[in-house]
């Protein structure tokens, strides 16, 4: 798994701020002692765009760590100074001097992939994905002295996605609807493949056009690359335009083989389909 740098956040103020909000915090114990749970350090996931706690609570000293579960893993964790920074309202703009990818605006990990920051001064830090400014939080330190051994809990589990679609039922089609023979006609607007598969994602189909090569006993059929297609894949029944003229697919007249897949969202593909189709050349006038 990937472990990111370990950061340890400490506070650029003064010694004067230090001891005001010592200060602060020794008159406000004595205006009322209230007991507060000791924090621990603290694991956070990411998953489906969200943080499983948005809203972390540690002590001086303790570690926050993320963990990207997936099957999304394209966030970062930045921390953002205040909107406004206001030292009495307890926000610190330490939190701009990390990030989970630096020098970068197109984060991208591995599901199980770990950043910590340790955080060595009390108040209030925000954190953002710096690609979906939705996906933000805070982490709130307390002046209390903290366990930096303590526990960070059970790893959670990885939300990888390794299975391949499945690829139920499959046919040429003029209709949609009815199974068609795989003959296609010279005009370039290819025939309708029909099929179903439960997974979204990419339909993907390679075309080689065969072609007889030699004389007597050494005559042979080669297969020589001519194109391919692609197509959005959608759970459930799909129709696609197959061997219709386009930017990557020049149809000839001749016969082909063509091999047919589907790879969903993760990069998981099904094995390849093998299909055989005749596309005709035009009709010589007499």
């Amino acid at each position: 798994n990937e472990r990111l740098v370990h950061r340890r956040v400490t506070s650029d103020r003064s010694r004067v701020m230090r001891f005001l909000l010592a200060a602060l915090a020794a008159t406000l114990a004595a205006a009322a002692f209230v007991p507060v749970a000791s924090a621990n350090n603290t694991r956070v996931t990411i998953a489906d765009f969200q943080w499983s706690n948005k809203t972390p609570h540690v002590d001086l000293g303790e570690t926050v760590r993320w963990t990207w579960t997936g099957p999304d893993t394209q966030h970062s964790i930045t921390g953002q100074p205040p909107t406004t920074p206001d030292f009495g309202t307890g926000l610190t703009n330490d939190a701009s001097q990390w990030d989970s990818d630096p020098n970068t605006n197109y984060p991208s990990h591995v599901p199980g992939s770990e950043y910590d920051v340790t955080f060595d001064h009390p108040g209030t830090y925000l954190f953002v994905c710096k690609v979906h400014q939705s996906v933000r939080g805070t982490v709130t330190v307390s002046d209390t002295a903290g366990n930096p051994d303590s526990d960070f809990g059970p790893a959670p589990a990885i939300n990888f996605d390794i299975d391949p679609p499945h690829i139920d039922r499959y046919y040429f089609t003029t209709d949609g609807t009815s199974i068609a023979a795989p003959n296609i006609g010279p005009k370039g607007k290819g025939i309708g493949f029909a099929y179903s598969t439960n997974e979204s994602g990419t339909a993907s189909v390679d075309y080689y056009r065969i072609v007889k090569k030699g004389k007597g006993k050494k005559r042979k059929k080669l297969k020589f690359f001519q194109g391919y297609n692609e197509w959005p894949a959608h759970i459930g029944f799909n129709v696609a335009r197959f061997a219709a003229r386009s930017s990557t697919f020049k149809p000839k007249a001749g016969k082909y083989v063509a091999y047919f897949r589907v790879e969903d969202l993760e990069s998981n593909s099904t094995k390849d389909i093998t299909l055989r189709f005749t596309i005709f050349g035009k009709k010589k006038k007499r």
